[in-house]
């Protein structure tokens, strides 16, 4: 049985940073690639982020691209979300995401298998 669970979110002040960590079983975790997306109040889930299964590939929302970054640990089966400079907007239920093999342009409206239950980021003004 394959299990997500993310942790590391929290309350930040806005400019403030936040790591959060995800951890897969149940699953070859380095045959999959990784993905982070998020769901703010009254908004529609986005992508945020992707990782190729050898971490070679990343990609990034644009409303996030120099401030946060992916990276993934395959002996710990974890990925991670290093967040930085974060902002009243980023508030946000952070789920990760899993089951595709591939971190491909269209990563963030492709269908993933496997997901998380989420952790929450609020960032405060």
């Amino acid at each position: 049985q394959v299990q997500v669970v993310e942790s590391g979110g929290g309350l930040v002040q806005a400019g403030g940073s936040l790591r959060l960590s995800c951890t897969a079983s149940g699953l070859t975790f380095d045959d999959y690639a990784m993905a982070w997306f998020r769901q703010g109040p009254a908004k529609a889930r986005e992508g945020v982020s992707c990782i190729s299964w050898s971490g070679d590939t990343t990609y990034y929302a644009d409303s996030v691209k120099g401030r946060f970054t992916i990276s993934r640990d395959n002996a710990k089966n974890t990925v991670y979300l290093q967040m930085n400079s974060l902002k009243p907007e980023d508030t946000a239920m952070y789920y990760c995401a899993t089951g595709q093999e591939l971190c491909s342009p269209s990563w963030s409206t492709i269908r993933y298998n496997y997901w998380g239950q989420g952790t929450q980021v609020t960032v405060s003004s």
